[in-house]
């Protein structure tokens, strides 16, 4: 079986880490087949929503701690460049990624769940920065994307202590948008991205590509990059069709055409 199983579901696309007896911990071809499988999202008009989960008893437990006795600092840094490509696809793809967490997600994993857009989660799961444990830093973009949503007092917390965060404390600190029972999980994960699926397709990639923006960019910046994104906006279909809906008093049906 590969290492990452897609299925498609309409418009969404479903992106299942699959080492289940690794719990789902990182291998080559794991990453290789997700950035291959984010770069076909980005260019395939019938997906509008990537889904991101774990086969198995946990989402990811990050990099293989069983391997890490054989690497050395070259593999560790090409392996590093692999999984940073892998992250900036998934946060540079003109889509809404939805990631659906159960059991662990551990290390690098953690980052992983972190670097998709929204972030839905069982009420048993846990988060663990682990990488304390064995001496190591963060990577995988967490010491940009934890402090970001935590701050940094909270944020180096969680990377000097490398102590489980439940998923209500994780939702508490806005880490997690929504929780649900694990058995509900897959339900709610889909009544959500469909839900993003059927919403106005380039209104959602420019806030996407702003909201990352508003990370290094000045008020004065962004100011200027919402008058001009807005400007473009209000000539396509989708907010045509949006205040025609409302004026009907009615559900739009966006269809992300451009005129």
């Amino acid at each position: 079986m590969p290492d990452i199983i897609q299925e498609q579901r309409g418009p969404i696309l479903s992106l299942r880490l699959n080492r289940p007896d690794r719990l789902n911990a990182f291998s080559e071809e794991m990453l290789v087949g997700l950035k291959a499988a984010l770069s076909g999202a980005a260019t395939d008009e019938g997906v509008r929503v990537v889904v991101l989960s774990g086969e198995g008893r946990a989402f990811s437990a990050g990099g293989d701690v069983k391997t890490m006795g054989d690497v050395t600092p070259e593999t560790v840094y090409q392996h590093i460049g692999l999984l940073n490509e892998t992250i900036l696809a998934m946060t540079q793809l003109e889509k809404p990624v939805v990631a659906a967490v159960h059991g662990v997600a551990a290390g690098a994993g953690f980052n992983l769940a972190l670097a998709s857009d929204l972030i839905v989660a069982a009420a048993d799961a846990r988060f663990i920065m682990s990488f304390v444990q064995v001496g190591l830093i963060s990577d995988g973009g967490g010491l940009a994307l934890l402090p970001r949503l935590v701050g940094p007092a909270v944020a180096k917390e969680l990377f000097f202590l490398g102590e489980p965060l439940s998923a209500e404390r994780a939702y508490q600190l806005g880490v997690v948008n929504r929780l649900a029972a694990e058995a509900d999980l897959a339900e709610t994960v889909e009544d959500l991205a469909m839900r993003l699926a059927q919403g106005p397709r380039f209104a959602m990639a420019q806030t996407k590509r702003l909201v990352e923006l508003s990370t290094r960019a000045s008020l004065m910046d962004m100011l200027k990059q919402e008058q001009i994104t807005q400007s473009v906006l209000v000539g396509t279909s989708d907010h045509q069709e949006g205040v025609r809906a409302f004026l009907e008093k009615r559900r739009p049906r966006f269809m992300g055409e451009v005129n």
